[in-house]
């Protein structure tokens, strides 16, 4: 018999006019009663997209650990467990010193991961974040939990049919779709798979110190062209 926290969660899943993914990630902040939450999809550790988020700074915390390659979802994702950091910052709390001061410049104060998984299969990670510091209490816990278990589920049943190892995420979901265009133009520029140019662009935003998306908007409006030297 399914537990009353899935009961619960389903419910909530059903209601709203948001889309699948975007109904997802304002259900898993509303029953953590955190300030925002968000989905990513993981392949070899290395971060690949952003399902959902539940706001504009859940974005930006999205965006920022697919940038920079580190975060509470890639750490969740990789060591395959909860992943909990209750006050960004607290002196000697920044494992992450880059997300960090991305986070906090961002507004938020305590960010957590969840790993995303059946069984063995790694997906990705749930993210949620406070604008105030301070631990998820029990049932909170209890809940991003039950939620990971969902989101697994509603990705798996999204890549029913595709080839095995790609993963279907919405091309329009705010930064990645201008992300996507860029790394197939820079593809171009420099005659190597697009998987490669993701990897360049991600390389010039931590240089630069900028977001992904901000570099991709630079390659796709022609104000910014890689060369092989770069």
């Amino acid at each position: 018999m399914p537990s009353e926290r899935l009961v619960r969660i389903l419910g909530l899943l059903g209601d709203g006019d948001g889309s699948g993914g975007a109904r997802l990630c304002e259900v898993a902040a509303e029953v953590t009663g955190t300030s925002g939450a968000g989905v990513m999809l993981l392949v070899d550790e290395r971060p690949q997209a952003t399902v959902c988020t539940s706001g504009e700074l859940s974005a930006l915390i999205e965006e920022a650990q697919y940038t920079l390659g580190e975060g509470p979802c890639v750490d969740a994702h990789r060591l395959g467990e909860v992943i909990s950091e209750a006050d960004l910052g607290a002196a000697g709390a920044a494992r992450w010193a880059a997300f960090s001061r991305r986070a906090l410049e961002a507004g938020a104060r305590a960010v957590f991961g969840y790993p995303i998984r059946i069984g063995t299969v790694r997906l990705g990670a749930l993210n949620l974040y406070r604008d105030q510091p301070g631990p998820l209490g029990d049932d909170q816990h209890a809940d991003a939990l039950v939620m990971a278990d969902v989101a697994a589920r509603m990705i798996l049943a999204s890549q029913a049919g595709k080839p095995t190892g790609t993963l279907d995420v919405d091309e329009d979901f705010h930064w990645w779709g201008v992300v996507h265009q860029a790394a197939g133009m820079v593809s171009v520029q420099l005659a190597i798979p697009v998987a490669d140019a993701l990897v360049r662009l991600r390389a010039h935003a931590f240089r630069s110190d900028r977001l992904v998306s901000d570099v991709a908007r630079d390659v796709v409006e022609r104000r910014l062209r890689f060369d092989r030297e770069d």
